[in-house]
Order: C-alpha cells, then sequence, then structure tokens
C-alpha cells in the first residue's frame, strides 16, 4: 500500500521535473484530447494525427504516473475517483480539466494522508485503505448508474 511516510524532499527533487514536464507537455495537447472526444473519425477529419497524438499522451501519462509512484508508492483511487468527480463538476474541456484533475487530487491526497495519520494516532494507516474504502463505493455507484442508463 502507498503513502507519503517514505516520501522525501530528496525524492520530490528528483521527480518534480519528471512528473511538471509530462504535465505541461500533457496541457499542450488539450485542443487533440478535446477533438478526441467527437471520436477518431471526427478528429482524422480535423487533421488531427490520431495515432501519433494517442502514443504521445499515453507516453506522458505514463511519466507522470511512473513519477508518482516512484515517490508515493501506488495509491489506489485517487487518480480515478478525482477525474470522475471533475468532468462532473468541471466539463470534458481539457483545457479546464486536467489543472482541475491535478489540484483536487494533490488536495484529496493531503486531506486522506492527513486523515490516516490522525484517525489511530500514533499509527498511521496506509493511505491506500482510506482510499480504497471510498473508491469502491464510489465505482459501484458509477456501475449501478451506467447500468440504469443502459437499461441492464
Amino acid at each position: 500500500m502507498g503513502g507519503l511516510w517514505a516520501s522525501s524532499w530528496s525524492k520530490v527533487k528528483i521527480v518534480a521535473p519528471v512528473i511538471l514536464s509530462g504535465t505541461v507537455c500533457l496541457l499542450f495537447f488539450y485542443k487533440e484530447m478535446n477533438i478526441l472526444l467527437l471520436g477518431e473519425e471526427q478528429a482524422q477529419d480535423v487533421g488531427v494525427n490520431v495515432e501519433k497524438t494517442r502514443k504521445i499522451i499515453l507516453v506522458m501519462a505514463a511519466l507522470v504516473t511512473s513519477g508518482a509512484v516512484a515517490a508515493c508508492g501506488v495509491i489506489g483511487f485517487i487518480g480515478l475517483i478525482i477525474p470522475h468527480i471533475m468532468r462532473i463538476v468541471v466539463g470534458p474541456d481539457h483545457r479546464i480539466f486536467l489543472p482541475a484533475s491535478c489540484l483536487c487530487g494533490s488536495m484529496f491526497l493531503v486531506w486522506i494522508d492527513t486523515f490516516a495519520r490522525t484517525l489511530i494516532s500514533p499509527t498511521e494507516l496506509p493511505v491506500g485503505i482510506i482510499t480504497a474504502m471510498i473508491g469502491v463505493p464510489f465505482f459501484l455507484l458509477l456501475l449501478r448508474k451506467r447500468k440504469k442508463l443502459s437499461g441492464f
């Protein structure tokens, strides 16, 4: 289970350039990501090189994710819960959606880490346990909602 207990400023110094450069690169692709929401054919019709764009976005997302996991370990559900919530709150425009997800995801992690450190003090719970306790019901709710919308 990942957590912030093993993190240090030296790790932050190492992974910050990787995470920041990957995030900035992803922000430059917001127009292409918005167009890809329309579908592959429409994106190609507008002039987006779909394959090249997808590869770049995939590599940058993997770079950012691997940097975060290297610094903190695997902390499940934050990268899954927060983007779903942010898409509902701010909409699908990646120009707003990506920074909002980054900011709210980091705030959520700090809140959950603080909660994990104070819940049964002086012992610290792994952050992944608390995020799983929030994430599993959240995704069950999403699945149930999708099931109702599809009519099954």
